[in-house]
């Protein structure tokens, strides 16, 4: 997985050989020419503005100065993806109308602008000068000192040259040492840039980047990992299911076949009847076996799909149950299964609570949409929040991005209706 900033690549092996100690190095190095032309820049637009107050034409010009941070902040957001490979994006709002007149005065209300001014002031007074030593301890320095024996061999004849302007080195032994030692500094600079760079940008986004995006992205990130825990769930109760069904299931079954033909080799008798007792309990056992094997998730869901499993449910029902699903294909099987759980927890509700005779299971897919509907001539008045189950399946229907809505007036009918944004991926299998 490729590192998203410098702190990441600094965590993992082989730093130092990627483009990223680069990558920070060119982020300190345009930090430290755009802050001296920045600061040029407002030191030349006071100065003129300064002179020009007194004829009352600098005041516009201190406008443009408070909104000179707009510029700066934008070329900092930029210059943000050397060592951040997401783009930041910019904190300001759209002028409730067109024309400059409303583009000053939404600009001069906003927080945002004042951010970006009083960042460009740090950045031009204090901040560049920063990067600019970062550049010439960590990058100039050490490359100066591995650069000995060039020096020595060119600018001093081969007799001497001077280490940092500070320590002569006259054999050569000594300057070969010294260009090693410049190795070894500029492996530990390396680090010494990262730190400096992520340091500076973490700043700098701190300042000039949009925290209603960051809030965003936070969110978007919660929403996936949600997503992520439910089909890791969906996962787990199908490892669950095919355990149960391959292994204790077949176990029993196997076991009231044993007990059976015990029966059949025993004589009447006291013997005969317990077996007979043993072999009923055993396939009572079976038959709550399976039964909770469907409710973890059903084989005939994962092997034919969300209309045969629906069919299957609504034989299941103790009313009678019309089926009118028109899918030619399979959603993503988290959808599937939320889908069908829903429409499970819906029948069993009409058959328990609605009185009704007769219910009817309807749906399909349509403009990226699988959409499902659960009607009951029953009595109506079925409140979701008041104990139904339907409540968890709403919260499990909602991480999906998906809707559930019931429809039940006094009187009836009752109507559920739930929708999954998803698109089908698999022909559908209705061989069963």
């Amino acid at each position: 997985m490729h590192s998203r900033n410098v702190w990441q690549a600094m965590s993992r092996p082989g730093f130092l050989l990627s483009a990223w100690p680069w990558r920070s190095a060119a982020y300190l190095l345009t930090g430290a020419v755009t802050g001296v032309a920045t600061l040029v820049g407002i030191v030349v637009t006071a100065a003129v503005c300064g002179v020009l107050v007194f004829v009352l034409v600098g005041l516009p010009l201190l406008v443009l100065v408070a909104l000179g941070g707009i510029p700066v902040a934008e070329m900092e957001r930029r210059r943000l993806r050397l060592v951040h490979r997401d783009p930041v994006s910019g904190p300001h709002q759209v002028p409730a109308a067109p024309g400059l007149r409303a583009w000053l005065t939404t600009r001069l209300r906003e927080q945002a602008t004042w951010r970006e001014f009083g960042y460009t002031l740090l950045f031009a007074g204090l901040l560049w000068p920063v990067d600019a030593l970062a550049i010439t301890v960590a990058l100039l320095c050490p490359l100066s000192v591995v650069s000995t024996p060039l020096l020595m061999a060119t600018v001093g004849d081969g007799h001497e040259a001077k280490v940092l302007k500070q320590w002569t080195v006259t054999t050569w032994p000594a300057a070969f040492g010294v260009a090693v030692l410049g190795l070894l500094l500029m492996i530990l600079c390396g680090y010494v840039l990262g730190v400096t760079a992520g340091a500076r940008a973490e700043l700098a986004r701190l300042l000039i980047a949009s925290r209603e995006g960051e809030l965003g992205a936070k969110v978007v990130e919660l929403a996936r990992s949600r997503v992520r825990l439910v089909e890791a769930f969906e996962a787990e109760r199908r490892r669950i299911e095919r355990d149960l069904h391959d292994g204790a299931q077949q176990r029993l079954v196997a076991l009231t076949m044993a007990l059976g033909l015990a029966r059949l080799d025993t004589p009447p008798g006291p013997l005969a009847d317990h077996l007979a007792k043993a072999q009923e309990e055993a396939g009572r056992a079976l038959a709550e076996l399976r039964e909770l094997i469907h409710g973890i998730h059903p084989k005939v869901l994962t092997d034919y799909g969300l209309h045969t499993a629906v069919a299957d449910a609504a034989d299941r029902c103790a009313i009678d149950v019309d089926v009118d699903l028109e899918l030619p294909g399979r959603p993503a099987r988290a959808v599937e299964s939320a889908a069908y759980f829903v429409v499970c927890e819906a029948l069993a509700n009409v058959a328990k609570h609605s009185g009704a005779d007769r219910a009817r299971v309807s749906g399909g897919h349509r403009d990226g949409r699988l959409f499902l509907e659960v009607r009951d001539d029953g009595r109506g008045g079925a409140d979701a929040a008041d104990g139904s189950g339907l409540t968890g399946l709403a919260d499990r229907v909602s991480v999906l991005d998906g809707r559930l809505a019931l429809t039940s007036p006094p009187g009836g009918p009752t109507l559920l209706r739930v929708e999954f944004p998803c698109e089908l991926t698999e022909t559908a299998d209705r061989s069963a």
